[in-house]
């Protein structure tokens, strides 16, 4: 059932929408692993790896707000409950205890890899069919490239 109705075809909308889905579980779980990693990392660059983990909070929570929102804009119903994330995400679960700056930094390395990957893919899927669509995974993919490259060089010895 459509709350709302998409003008885009349904075979696009399968597409588009389960590009949005992905994406949307990669980045709650993204901000969920980043803010884990952020109240555990210990050592030397606390401080400043900790406010660099809260940049990729503030990030992947306002992306995932935009592409929600594109989901329900097109008549989909965004789906980040829990459970959810927990069962689709591509990011391997966060450690649960004290990491140690350099671990934390390859944490959040690998992550954004995994996150950066998958949509990548999915800008592709939906670059063919939807560019709105597409615009709004180049935004959120440029971002969280940044952040990668960030955290890459804060453990370059």
């Amino acid at each position: 059932m459509y709350a709302v109705k998409s003008t885009l075809p349904d075979d696009t909308l399968k597409i588009v929408g389960e590009a949005l889905q992905g994406a949307l579980v990669d980045l709650i779980d993204l901000s969920l692993v980043a803010k884990q990693t952020h109240w555990n990392v210990i050592g030397h660059r606390f401080r400043s790896v900790h406010l660099q983990l809260d940049e990729v909070v503030a990030s992947a929570r306002a992306h995932s707000d935009t592409v929600a929102e594109r989901a329900a804009a097109l008549g989909l119903s965004p789906d980040g409950r829990a459970a959810t994330v927990a069962h689709t995400t591509s990011i391997k679960t966060a450690p649960e205890s004290w990491q140690k700056d350099n671990e934390a930094v390859q944490t959040l390395v690998d992550a954004l890899g995994a996150v950066i990957e998958r949509n990548r893919e999915r800008m592709d899927a939906v670059g063919k069919v939807d560019t709105v669509t597409e615009d709004i995974f180049i935004q959120f993919v440029k971002d969280l490239e940044k952040h990668h490259w960030m955290f890459q060089a804060e453990n370059e010895s």
